[in-house]
């Protein structure tokens, strides 16, 4: 009689996978920092004892992912994974799933509070300037919804970086790609959406000038519950922020 088999057929890794395993362990465990290089073709055909095909095909891997890359002579250096493309990825991921504003808002709402906390603690005169930089841009283009918003974005973006955390500023970009739709289409719907939002803008970055935590804390609630009431106004929270957009836009160009 047939048995069940007691094993599973073991898959074997192409070479050119290995050789990209191999780099990319050296890298992400430190051992080879951003920027150092990592041998010739020839040297690592040498060192791995295969190819020069095999290892061409295990650095475009290496390539695609952002691990390596080639500077102004052609030479292979290690470097930052990108974390836009991961971030893109993500974010693709949330609108295939129909993520609706209410999930976004209860999700920014603990992730903004963790950043606007960080800020306050950490953010370096650097820091400061960026934001001030932000606002001031951000004041000069009220009335345009689109730019208001694209600026909106970025001053979570660099408030997150004056967290000076790392692993809050890639936990919360997949996110914050959503950020932009829902904002552009509250301050193109709502008024005073524009104002406001400049106003809580003001508010913290003066908690973080102070570093007063429970003010960064109390405006960075008030801002994103204004975010959600304004959201409300125009949509439902229970509706896919994707769809709700493209309805948006294409109401926008009738």
């Amino acid at each position: 009689m047939p048995t069940t088999p007691l094993f599973r057929r073991i898959d074997v890794a192409p070479a050119y996978q290995k050789v990209a395993d191999a780099i990319e362990r050296e890298i992400i465990n430190g051992r080879i920092k951003p920027g150092e290089p990592i041998g010739t073709e020839q040297q690592l055909v040498a060192q791995f004892g295969v190819n020069r095909s095999t290892v061409r095909e295990g650095i475009r891997v290496l390539e695609e992912g952002g691990l390596i890359r080639r500077d102004s002579s052609r030479r292979l250096q290690a470097c930052l994974p990108r974390y836009n493309k991961l971030a893109t990825r993500l974010s693709r991921a949330l609108i295939l799933h129909e993520v609706t504003f209410r999930e976004l808002f209860e999700t920014s709402m603990t992730l903004e509070v963790a950043s606007v906390e960080g800020a306050v603690e950490r953010a370096t005169e650097e820091n400061i300037a960026e934001l001030a930089g932000n606002l001031e841009r951000s004041a000069a283009v009220v009335g345009n919804p689109a730019a208001l918003a694209e600026l909106d974005a970025e001053f979570h973006v660099l408030m997150a970086k004056a967290s000076q955390n790392r692993v809050l500023q890639l936990a919360r970009e997949p996110a914050a790609q959503l950020f932009f739709p829902t904002t552009e289409m509250i301050v193109g719907g709502v008024p005073e959406g524009g104002t406001r939002l400049v106003e809580a803008h003001h508010h913290l970055l003066d908690a973080i000038k102070r570093r007063d935590k429970e003010a960064g804390v109390l405006w960075t609630r008030r801002h994103l519950q204004d975010w959600r009431r304004g959201f409300e106004k125009i949509a439902s929270l229970d509706r896919s922020v994707e769809h709700t957009y493209m309805e948006h836009a294409y109401a926008a160009r009738q």
